[in-house]
């Protein structure tokens, strides 16, 4: 399991992800879940994933691999689409067919389960997020709704919901992507460190900031402690 998560802000884009992958508690491994696509200054694209690492890490190479064939289209290539709806487009296909091909070769009958969010934005267009489900169709974050989650999203959805608004700062957007990121760890041993942390500013078309959090960070060690002795003080203040 995983947990990633994506905000859609006036400001731009902050978009964070754990690296776990459990298949039991005996086998643990650590595989990156963002991954970016980029022409600095006319496009940049990022996707996170959660599911099947056989869906998701083979769509992931068949949408590379067309990026780099010079006889790509906008119809085949997330570096040529012309919108970023084309590019949501693009990838929810391309993994719905390598779904279905994997289910086909493994005779399973209810599907493989992934997903991905795609955020981006390119020259002279809007920043878009959208969530892909598995069967290649998708929802897009909106300003009733500026944030999206895959994976283990439950525990970190609370805080999100509480402070979380189009006009947030990026500043306080890392940090609430953080928390609920911090909140995730402490509730499932199926989310883990080390975690990739990117922000993309509005009309950057790149990454503009992107940091990876090892296990035993003192910042987010020091955060998460202030979190906490925060959640207890405010607790012990409320009286029925």
């Amino acid at each position: 399991m995983t947990y990633c998560v994506g905000l859609l802000l006036d400001a731009g884009i902050v978009l964070l992800s754990d690296t776990r992958t459990n298949a039991g508690l005996d086998n643990i491994s650590t595989y990156r879940k963002m991954f970016v696509f980029e022409e600095p200054g006319e496009r940049v694209i990022t996707l996170l994933t959660a599911g099947s690492l056989s869906v998701t890490q083979t769509t992931l190479a068949r949408l590379r691999e067309i990026a780099d064939d010079p006889e790509s289209t906008e119809e085949t290539s997330i570096m040529k689409a012309p919108t970023m709806l084309k590019v949501a487009d693009i990838v929810g296909a391309k993994m719905a067919e390598v779904r279905a091909s994997i289910d086909k070769k493994i005779g399973m009958t209810q599907g493989t389960s992934a997903a991905m969010i795609v955020a981006g934005q390119r020259k002279g267009g809007e920043m878009r997020m959208f969530l892909i489900y598995p069967e290649g169709n998708y929802i897009e974050a909106t300003e009733d709704t500026p944030f999206l989650q895959i994976g283990e999203h439950k525990y970190g959805k609370p805080i999100l919901d509480r402070v979380v608004t189009p006009k947030t700062s990026l500043k306080d957007a890392q940090k609430a992507v953080l928390l609920s990121m911090d909140s995730t760890l402490r509730s499932n041993l199926s989310v883990g460190m080390p975690l990739d942390l990117a922000v993309i500013h509005r009309d950057d078309c790149r990454v503009t900031e992107r940091r990876r959090i090892e296990s035993g960070d003192d910042a987010f060690r020091e955060m998460s402690e202030a979190w906490s002795t925060a959640l207890r003080d405010g607790f012990s203040q409320i009286s029925l």
